[in-house]
């Protein structure tokens, strides 16, 4: 079933890495200034695979189970010269090890534990490029404590040591807060280890229209700086299921967000393909494109000249 995902996941959206001259196969990923650079120095702008790993998933299946099944998702990708993001898919506030449901418990420990497994397992692995520290920090969602920013910043900060202790190699992706949206902190106080780079989720609802100018004072703007990759965007109509995030009318968002993004250089991942979670990139396990499905399909086969 991995298997049958996976693949009909590639042939959804034809994902892509624009401009990339080599495929991980030939050394590892790396910042150079804003840009993310493959091993010839040539500048990358992703469109990847991403794994997320719940903490309460990775318990209930076992960690060396999820990782086996991870094993092989990686293999494929490696097959088709395709990166991927290994994603500690938590919500909430790591300080306090609060969070915004059970789903996402877990705790400074094991947190470590986690990146030091994934270090230690792909460390001579170039196709897991990107190791997304924490997927949405928040402290503004009820019950979540509090955490200034300088305090997460030194928290991802240990993250980063204890992974390049094992793993030079990997560039380590931060988020800020609103749940990975805002990155306003980084203009006076970015985290300060070399081979990082920074994650936005700018889904339609986190500002009112028209969009871009906020977009550029709350996370774009560090793009001139640092390499930046929204690990996850989407969309979906009213009526359709995860309408927690509706548009005003159908590929409103996508076009302004694939275009913003394209401007600024930004990399980006597309979420959700999966049944369940919004917004949905399919609406069956026949893999029937959601409204999202279909817009971000056209737009990567057009990038990729398919």
């Amino acid at each position: 079933m991995i298997k049958n995902h996976f693949g009909a996941l590639v042939a959804l959206l034809s994902t892509v890495i624009l401009t990339a001259s080599c495929s991980p196969k030939e050394g590892w990923v790396r910042v150079d200034g804003n840009r993310f650079v493959d091993p010839k120095g040539e500048e990358l702008v992703f469109r990847v695979v991403r794994f997320a790993v719940h903490p309460a998933n990775l318990n209930t299946m076992g960690w060396e189970q999820t990782f086996q099944a991870m094993d092989q998702g990686i293999a494929w990708a490696k097959e088709l010269g395709m990166y991927v993001i290994m994603d500690w898919h938590s919500i909430g506030n790591l300080k306090d090890e609060l969070y915004t449901s059970p789903m996402y418990n877990t705790t400074k420990e094991e947190t470590f534990k986690f990146w030091r497994t994934v270090a230690e397992r792909y460390k001579d692995e170039p196709t897991v490029a990107l190791y997304e520290l924490f997927n949405e920090p928040t402290v503004t969602a009820e019950g979540v404590g509090t955490c200034t920013w300088t305090e997460w910043k030194e928290l991802q900060e240990e993250i980063i040591d204890t992974i390049r202790t094992i793993n030079p190699n990997a560039v380590c992706l931060c988020a800020g807060f609103n749940w990975a949206y805002d990155l306003t902190p980084v203009a006076k106080e970015p985290v300060n280890r070399p081979n990082v780079a920074y994650v936005s989720h700018p889904y339609p609802m986190k500002r009112s229209q028209p969009w871009e100018e906020q977009w550029e004072a709350d996370f774009g703007y560090v793009a001139d700086t640092y390499p930046v990759i929204c690990t996850e965007i989407g969309y979906c109509l009213e009526n359709e299921p995860g309408a927690h995030i509706p548009v005003i009318s159908t590929d409103e968002y996508g076009e302004h967000i694939t275009r913003y993004l394209e401007k600024k250089g930004i990399s980006f991942t597309v979420w959700c393909f999966d049944v369940h979670w919004g917004p949905m990139l399919i609406s069956d396990w026949d893999f029937t494109p959601t409204t999202q499905g279909r817009f971000f399909k056209a737009y990567l086969q057009e990038k990729a000249g398919k």
